[in-house]
């Protein structure tokens, strides 16, 4: 009887989980790929057929927007981790422990407000009458006011801005299980900061740092706002060309295809990193 109450319990504790994988990840999955493999034909019937995939490979347009996306977000997701890996080093092994949990309470405020908010905090900033401008030319850096948005640079900023926390807590929580010992006898023995982090730190951080990489690639890659306010027209996102087939041209058959090629693409890279780094999938996400 009670081998049968835990079975019970056990049923009642996934089934949410279940439903929720179900309703909200499998199920529109599974009609985004419906949806993508019909298209009309010549007497204007819909049918099945390949050809909103075809467009992607043969429309230079839309396969060198992905190329494009896809190394700006490796390159944004390298950039997060170069920036966060000092700062969850300094919360985890620097600072005195009773004032880990104010810093990492410091971290994590910016982002209890949307991304829209944040995004939109950055353009007062750098827009031409914005803060900064007005500090440069008071201070006579600058001649006159400068645009510093809707362009790469301010794009990538804006990415690492809003993936940081999703790098910095797996490195977190990687850190913390480091041993303080190891890196005291490294100095002892003679090594220095860089071979310290390049032997010890980062093999130890592996897999977090796989963990948050993933994390960060696929949210930018999928990311739709930040490109669009602070890239400009100039800042071409592949996600925005998914937007575009959908609420533009309304042809959810070629968008369903973009969306589901952006899910099969991101994943390949996905696991021609997990192969480069030797890592595997279930144990950085553990």
């Amino acid at each position: 009887m009670k081998q049968q109450n835990i079975r019970w319990g056990l049923v009642i504790f996934i089934t949410p989980m279940l439903l929720w994988l179900l309703l909200l990840i499998v199920l529109p999955q599974l009609d985004m790929l419906f949806m993508a493999v019909r298209a009309e034909n010549d007497l204007g019937e819909m049918g099945f057929s390949l050809i909103n995939f075809k467009t992607f490979f043969f429309e230079p347009i839309y396969w060198r927007t992905f190329a494009r996306t896809a190394t700006f977000a490796i390159f944004v997701t390298f950039l997060t981790f170069v920036i966060t890996l000092p700062v969850a080093f300094y919360i985890t092994k620097v600072v005195s422990p009773k004032f880990q949990g104010f810093l990492a309470v410091l971290i994590l405020m910016p982002f209890w407000v949307s991304e829209l908010v944040r995004v939109y905090g950055w353009m007062i900033l750098l827009r031409e009458s914005g803060f900064i401008n007005h500090f440069l030319v008071k201070f006579h850096i600058l001649d006159k006011p400068v645009e510093m948005l809707y362009n790469d640079a301010t794009m990538i900023m804006g990415l690492v801005y809003t993936s940081m926390l999703f790098m910095l807590v797996p490195l977190l929580s990687v850190l913390e299980s480091l041993d303080n010992s190891l890196i005291e006898a490294a100095y002892d023995l003679g090594a220095n900061m860089w071979t310290i982090l390049i032997k010890i730190i980062i093999p130890h951080s592996m897999p977090g740092i796989v963990s948050g990489s993933i994390v960060v690639f696929m949210l930018t890659l999928g990311n739709y706002l930040t490109p669009n306010l602070m890239g400009g027209k100039n800042g071409l996102w592949f996600t925005e060309q998914i937007y575009n087939q959908f609420i533009a041209s309304f042809n959810w058959n070629q968008g369903s295809a973009f969306g589901f090629l952006l899910l099969i693409l991101s994943s390949v890279i996905i696991w021609v990193g997990l192969k480069l780094s030797k890592q595997k999938l279930g144990q950085v996400m553990q």
